[in-house]
């Protein structure tokens, strides 16, 4: 097979056994699924920041506004790292930390709804200490095949880790 780009014994350039288009097109689907998490979020809630604004918190809790950017680079990083660990290895022996990433990202999306939406925030709690380790056992899946996608997923897990710190702290609060 001609191809133009030079292949090693485990697959295309680069060491990846997909193509350059498939490459592109997981990329592309990996960062769906994260707009899909974050558009949940944002429909489950819509007015989240005006309920952020009359809740009581924490002296320590970040202002509304620090959400949204915070999430934006988080969500790309989150989706990087999925496509580092998808591209390196024939689906076989990423299936299962790639699974876990799922399940993390359903996680993800169900905060919101319950946090702001439902005003469940006990469940809310609950449910991100669910959210945390998943984001723990899918960094310890994806560091056995790829350090850098590991090293992408430690922002997120020091935020949800703040997050769940807060949420907690608004739950007792309120």
């Amino acid at each position: 097979m001609t191809t133009g780009t030079a292949r090693s014994n485990s697959g295309w350039a680069h060491g990846s056994p997909y193509s350059p288009w498939a490459q592109a097109g997981g990329l592309v689907v990996s960062l769906l699924a994260v707009l899909v998490v974050a558009t949940i979020g944002n429909l489950a809630a819509m007015s989240s920041g005006e309920q952020y604004d009359r809740l009581d918190t924490p002296a320590w809790a970040p202002p509304g506004w620090l959400f949204g950017p915070v999430w934006t680079v988080l969500y790309l990083l989150i989706a990087v790292s999925a496509w580092l660990v998808w591209r390196g290895e024939p689906w076989r022996a990423v299936r299962t930390p790639i699974a876990w990433h799922v399940v993390a990202l359903v996680l993800n999306a169900a905060w919101t709804p319950l946090f702001f939406g439902a005003e469940l925030r006990g469940a809310a709690f609950a449910e991100i200490l669910a959210l945390i380790a998943a984001i723990a056992v899918t960094f310890t899946l994806f560091l056995r095949h790829n350090r850098v996608a590991a090293a992408l997923l430690i922002p997120y897990l020091a935020w949800t880790l703040f997050a769940a710190a807060l949420t907690f702290a608004v739950w007792t609060m309120n």
